[in-house]
């Protein structure tokens, strides 16, 4: 009973002052560092990205084709990295071209370095939920093994979308007849591509802010931050999409590394907003809390 009461008032909270709430998450998302914290989760998912992807098209290539395996990463690569996925894929196409010449070293070093951008956002999800780790820490052991599991889990949904998505293009080469006109599903499939991604986008969202964290998180709570996030970014990849094609003079600036700063930059803001999702779920469970319940402690450095 207590619980639930405490629920009704934080969600009672939110629904009547979300200006304020919101003020709450921005100021316990700058003390805790949250734009550090992003900076860091982005130049490992930098370094984590190419491994990872790499890995998942040597393997998954023998299952599916490896032009229509390459389309579907260049549709997911698009979401994370708006603008970039071409060139990133241009360069994968490459090496699987040359893929006789890898060795088990070569092998065991991308896996090593494909999880290190969920190790880094384990620790940074531990700063954001400081609130937990005071009172449950999770056993080293799995905090080792979790993000090649989570590795793996990304890898299995990427050939899962690949059949997913091979599917609704067979489909968009049909029409249906109706009232004696032919109509062409292509449309229609594109939006259903469209939501499909956007589900997964909150599917893999949720799943972070559920497995990442030391402790627990409710489905419910995970959810709320996922959509928030999902939605953020969202509109900002479109504003990257459109500030990179008109008005950005970065590759006047950094040249050949034009491709490595604007998916950094893409890298970073999508961590932002990662976290911010996350900041959002610690504040609601401090409002469960509580009035009580101590507010955000700033990250100390130096």
């Amino acid at each position: 009973m207590e619980v639930n009461r405490t629920h009704n008032r934080a969600l009672h909270f939110v629904a009547t002052h979300p200006a304020r709430f919101a003020l709450q998450v921005v100021k316990a998302f700058r003390k805790n560092q949250g734009l550090l914290l992003a900076g860091a989760i982005a130049y490992y998912a930098l370094l984590s990205i190419v491994p990872l992807l790499i890995l998942v098209a040597i393997a998954f290539s023998h299952f599916v084709g490896e032009k229509l395996l390459l389309d579907t990463l260049a549709r997911l690569l698009e979401w994370l990295v708006p603008g970039q996925s071409r060139a990133i894929v241009r360069e994968l196409a490459n090496f699987l071209a040359h893929r006789t010449v890898i060795g088990w070293f070569l092998v065991v070093t991308m896996i090593f370095f494909s999880s290190l951008a969920f190790t880094v956002l384990e620790n940074a999800l531990s700063i954001i939920f400081v609130h937990r780790v005071a009172i449950r820490r999770r056993h080293f052991l799995l905090s080792a093994i979790l993000p090649y599991l989570f590795s793996l889990s990304l890898g299995i949904g990427v050939l899962l979308v690949t059949l997913v998505s091979s599917s609704l293009q067979a489909v968009a080469s049909d029409s249906i007849v109706l009232f004696g006109h032919a109509i062409s599903l292509t449309g229609a499939t594109r939006i259903v591509l469209y939501l499909f991604g956007l589900a997964g986008e909150i599917f893999v969202l949720t799943a972070i802010y559920l497995v990442i964290p030391a402790g627990r998180t409710t489905l419910w709570h995970a959810l709320f931050g996922a959509v928030a996030a999902a939605v953020l970014w969202e509109v900002t990849r479109r504003v990257l999409v459109w500030y990179f094609a008109t008005l950005s003079q970065v590759s006047v600036v950094y040249g050949s590394l034009t491709t490595a700063i604007i998916v950094l930059f893409s890298l970073e803001a999508l961590a932002t907003l990662m976290l911010f999702g996350a900041q959002l779920i610690a504040e609601y469970e401090r409002l469960n809390a509580g009035p009580v319940e101590p507010a955000a402690q700033p990250l100390v450095t130096g």
